[in-house]
């Protein structure tokens, strides 16, 4: 399985192609874009912020994606996450999986986003109106 994971402080782009060699292979495309909600915890928010030690937490979600690859029998995934802030409507996370049957594709990114918010440190923050900063559980 060839995998991508990249955090970027830039909006992401859930448009870029998979690799060409997989076109006529893969017969499914999971994918999942996780958008800034308007409330967050109860609270309305203008934003998130988010922080991470960019090569650990690539590291690990390397790991989480080699091991629900070998169980899921995906042939492509990639994943990026931003940090910074991210304001309310713009995207924090794109997960794309590519594999012969759905089943594999949409099982590989139910299970890394529910490993994600488990194992991956990212720390994220919510921006109130006021401008005051108030402390979230991590993602």
């Amino acid at each position: 399985m060839q995998i991508e994971v990249k955090i970027t402080t830039w909006p992401l782009n859930a448009q870029r192609a998979w690799p060409a060699e997989l076109d006529g292979v893969a017969g499914a495309r999971a994918e999942f874009i996780g958008l800034v909600r308007r409330e967050e915890d109860g609270h309305v928010i203008t934003a998130l912020e988010y922080e991470a030690y960019s090569p650990m937490a690539e590291n690990v979600m390397r790991g989480i994606l080699e091991e629900l690859g070998r169980r899921h029998e995906c042939l492509f995934v990639r994943v990026t996450h931003r940090v910074g802030v991210v304001p309310v409507g713009a995207a924090a996370i794109h997960v794309l999986a590519l594999a012969r049957h759905r089943g594999a594709a949409l099982g590989l990114v139910t299970e890394f986003m529910d490993r994600l918010k488990q194992d991956v440190p990212i720390w994220k923050r919510r921006a109130i109106p006021s401008e005051e900063w108030a402390a979230s559980n991590p993602t």
